[in-house]
């Protein structure tokens, strides 16, 4: 169950509530407690619908040893700012997945979910994630991928479930980028992930109870998929997000 956001995890199940669609490409990876799974295709609209909710999330106030952005304020945006964080995120040549997820893990997990039994667990399926990607380039385990291939994960929006002083739980609304190489065509695909924070040591961390705490609070109920210009964004509630200046 415990998987990190932001990147790939081809072919997951869906053992959380979360969902992927698009055309073709990756699937990109869910929150700690879920992975993303195919649905139907989604088509963007060709009609721009202004989006009724926008929000400019924000920074953290510094960056870590490991090159996190941290220090979030201690708000339902602060909250989601790092959800956001990270979730967004790319795996390309000379940047592994297990590279990713244990900067991750560092950075942003919750002191409950720290063990020696978890960073093996992530290990494990970040090294079997970057199995299948390569395989999905078209080059060996043990190789490079090829120059100019990556999977880009982008947020686009999301929608609060519940919010207190010291968690806030999500849905996540993600743009996933594949290109297998410099002359290749890029491929996108639209993802939906349950993800939870909480406030510890004066941050916003990752929280693997949280999350199944909200996925059990869902239930089978999850917001139906729009990107930003669709006017059912507005409907399924999504807010979009701006670019902090």
């Amino acid at each position: 169950m415990l998987a990190l956001t932001g990147y790939v995890v081809l072919g997951g199940s869906d053992d959380g509530g979360s969902d992927a669609a698009g055309k073709g490409g990756a699937t990109a990876s869910a929150s700690n407690s879920a992975t993303a799974s195919p649905v139907p295709d989604y088509t963007e609209p060709g009609d721009w619908t202004e989006p009724e909710r926008w929000v400019a999330l924000p920074q953290g106030e510094r960056t870590d040893t490991y090159g996190s952005e941290v220090g979030f304020p201690h708000t339902t945006e602060g909250a989601v700012s790092l959800l956001v964080t990270s979730t967004n995120g790319s795996v390309e040549p000379g940047h592994s997945t297990v590279d990713v997820q244990m900067r991750l893990y560092r950075s942003y997990m919750s002191a409950d979910d720290r063990s020696d039994e978890n960073v093996e667990k992530i290990e494990k399926g970040a090294q079997e994630t970057d199995k299948k990607l390569h395989q999905q380039m078209g080059v060996s385990a043990d190789s490079e991928l090829p120059s100019g291939s990556y999977v880009r994960t982008t947020v686009i929006g999301f929608k609060v479930i519940q919010a207190a002083d010291d968690e806030v739980s999500t849905w996540m609304l993600a743009k996933v980028v594949t290109k297998k190489g410099e002359l290749e065509k890029e491929t996108a695909e639209y993802i939906r992930v349950l993800m939870a924070a909480r406030w510890e040591t004066e941050d916003w961390k990752l929280s693997t109870q949280a999350s199944v705490q909200a996925s059990q609070q869902v239930g089978s109920d999850k917001p139906g998929m729009a990107v930003p210009g669709d006017e059912k964004f507005n409907e399924y509630g999504w807010t979009a997000i701006r670019e902090a200046s």
